[in-house]
């Protein structure tokens, strides 16, 4: 795994500015993962913002889907 500007997830800012363009809570954002299956936690929705963990590739597909984005808008946006 390589690292970019010091963290090795680059997805997070692209998160949260998501969720914050979206007007949703990163408790919403939670219950919407949870409501496709995806098992996350508001606190672990705080740390893949603040980069301090990766998103898991089914993770990525579904935030895609809840924002109806390509997946491409994650690719190296650090």
């Amino acid at each position: 795994m390589y690292k970019i500007n010091k963290t090795r997830n680059v997805s997070g800012n692209v998160v949260k500015e998501l969720r914050l363009k979206n007007n949703l809570t990163q408790q919403q954002l939670a219950e919407k993962l949870q409501l496709l299956g995806v098992d996350i936690s508001l606190k672990e929705i705080s740390k893949i913002e603040h980069n301090a963990r990766s998103l898991k590739d089914f993770e990525l597909f579904a935030i895609a889907e809840i924002f109806k984005v390509s997946t491409d808008i994650f690719k190296k946006r650090a």
